[in-house]
Order: structure tokens, then C-alpha cells, then sequence
């Protein structure tokens, strides 16, 4: 059944800019009944449909990479009130099996990735705009350690990633919608109080759709 009072969220940022870190805290505020979010992430084509750059490696920081039309379905289907089952995103990793997860719709729709504003159907959908921001020094530390820790790449492979996919995707379609958005969280150290704001702006939604 639709909700025509659904809240749409849009969140994005830069790699690395603390996207995940800010929805985990911010979904700690909330019941899964209140809250559903759903991750771009979950939508990557299988690794045989990404593009490879001229050195034979796959960029997956390109907008062609991700299943847009069955993102776009979902948040829909969530939208006017329709549960949706997804497969977790594994980062392509042939030695994980990954499992399925069922979103529920909720009063509150967050939809995140690097490239939600990209996507104009998307975009439009959205009712509030959220950029999280954090100076490109600190986005590539928080990488490096990230992606050596968690998924155990080299840093010679991280860098080169991150200059020839990461870096330009950024610029081309990230970037240009930061002066279009309703809020730009900078998270160079924390974002406490951006995510008090959000907390406070998403109770007074709740609170007037009951």
C-alpha cells in the first residue's frame, strides 16, 4: 500500500568520505519500522559485466557498473509500500557466497552511492539531499587503511585505483551535484552534529505522519 508521506533520503559522497560510518550511527537512532535504507552498493553488475581500463583492470567507480534499473524498481517498489529482496554485495569476491536481505518500506527511505544524484531518475525522487564531504587527504588515508585491512589490497593497487577510477569518477559525476544539494556534511574528523540535525529532521517527519 502507498505512502504518499514517504521521506526520501539521498546520501552520497566521495570514497572513503565516512558514508557507511554516518548510516550505521544513524540507524542505531531508529526502528527498523521507521527507517529503511537502501545501498547502491547491493546493485554492482557481476564482475564479467564491468569495464576494464586500458591496462586491463576493472573500474568499478563507473556508473555503468551498477544494475540502475533494478535500483530504480526497488526504491519504487519501496516507495509505494512493497518489500524487496536484494543480494548483498560481496565485492565481486568469487569465495563469498553472498546471502539475500529483505528491505521492508518504511516512513523513511535512505538511499546511498556515489552516484544517486547521477542518476536523474533517481535524483528526482529524492526529497532531501545530503553530500558528505571530507578533504581528499583524508579520504585517501581512511582508504588505504580500509581497503588493506577489510580487503586485503595492495597499497601500489589502492593508489592506482585511486587516481585512475577513484579520483576522476569523483569529479565527473559526484562533484558537479555538491552545489545542488540540500546539505553537505563535512566529516574531515567528525560529523556529530550534522547527525543530531538529521536525527532531529527525521523525528519531526515521524513525528507529523502519525
Amino acid at each position: 500500500m502507498q505512502n504518499n508521506n514517504t521521506h526520501i533520503i539521498g546520501i552520497a559522497g566521495g570514497s572513503a568520505s565516512g558514508k557507511t560510518s554516518f548510516l550505521y550511527q544513524l540507524k542505531n537512532n531508529f526502528s527498523d519500522h521507521q527507517i529503511c535504507v537502501i545501498s547502491q552498493d547491493d546493485y554492482y553488475k557481476p564482475v564479467e559485466h564491468q569495464i576494464k581500463d586500458e591496462n586491463g583492470y576493472i573500474n568499478y567507480d563507473l556508473p555503468q557498473g551498477i544494475d540502475h534499473h533494478q535500483f530504480i524498481k526497488d526504491i519504487q517498489n519501496l516507495k509505494e509500500g512493497n518489500p524487496v529482496t536484494i543480494q548483498e554485495y560481496v565485492f565481486n569476491n568469487p569465495g563469498i557466497k553472498p546471502g539475500s536481505k529483505i528491505l521492508k518500506p518504511a516512513p523513511i527511505i535512505i538511499v546511498e552511492g556515489l552516484f544517486i544524484f547521477w542518476f536523474d531518475v533517481i535524483n528526482e525522487l529524492l526529497d532531501l539531499r545530503i553530500f558528505i564531504d571530507a578533504k581528499e587527504e583524508v579520504r585517501l588515508d581512511r582508504r588505504l587503511n580500509r581497503d588493506k585491512a577489510e580487503r586485503n589490497v595492495d597499497h601500489d593497487h589502492i593508489m592506482y585505483q585511486w587516481m585512475n577510477h577513484v579520483t576522476p569518477s569523483y569529479k565527473q559525476y559526484l562533484l558537479p551535484f555538491k552545489e545542488d544539494v540540500d546539505l553537505i556534511i563535512n566529516n574531515n574528523k567528525n560529523f556529530n552534529l550534522s547527525l543530531e540535525l538529521l536525527t532531529n529532521h527525521i523525528h519531526h517527519k515521524l513525528n507529523n505522519n502519525k
